[in-house]
């Protein structure tokens, strides 16, 4: 499915301006658990930094805990630093909606929540503008044959998770998570995205 998914993805002709100058940019995704996505996003040419955290909820400074109960609002997130001048926006858009399940709510798989849900914090117009475009793309094209539901909202505030669900993946890879999660994920997005592996 994710590689009919891909081709379709890929053939959605969206214009961006690429920014030549190589000055660094922010995104900002929640797909889930942000163990897989944190892996998968930190294989990419051009993103030079990934943080797991926290955003879209009320309560400042929340911890693991609070937001796995489901009642801070927040969302597990990445922060990914990138260079646009080697990967753009749209091309980082293309692996997130292609690496989850954009349809469900509220929800990934086994895990269940708010704080799983598929969501794009936006950190301009411009992302804002590429992203809802994109999604319009994706539902007008019946990609998954069902509605995105991804919400698009700008980003407030994001609060770094603590320190060891950072590189999560890189220290915990014989963890059964990891191996039976992370591990056939991470296969089969290589194989589809080679050309833009590190």
């Amino acid at each position: 499915m994710m590689t009919s998914i891909l081709i379709t993805l890929i053939a959605i002709n969206i214009s961006e301006n690429d920014n030549k100058a190589g000055n660094m940019e922010t995104a900002t995704f929640g797909g889930g658990c942000f163990w897989c996505t944190e892996a998968i996003f930190k294989s990419l040419k051009g993103v030079e930094e990934v943080s797991s955290g926290y955003s879209g909820g009320t309560m400042d400074n929340p911890l693991y805990d609070d937001v796995c109960s489901g009642e801070t609002g927040h969302a597990e997130v990445i922060q990914i630093e990138f260079n646009p001048a080697v990967i753009s926006f749209r091309e980082l858009l293309e692996v997130f909606w292609s690496t989850h399940d954009p349809t469900t709510l509220n929800r990934q798989g086994a895990d269940v929540g708010t704080q799983y849900r598929s969501v794009l914090f936006y950190h301009s117009e411009e992302q804002k503008k590429i992203a809802e475009r994109y999604k319009k793309e994706l539902n007008d094209s019946n990609v998954f044959n069902k509605p995105v539901v991804t919400e698009i909202s700008p980003l407030k505030k994001f609060y770094k998770a603590e320190n060891y669900h950072q590189d999560y993946f890189e220290n915990n890879s014989t963890k059964a998570y990891c191996q039976i999660v992370i591990v056939p994920k991470l296969k089969k997005f290589k194989e589809i995205f080679g050309a833009k592996l590190k």
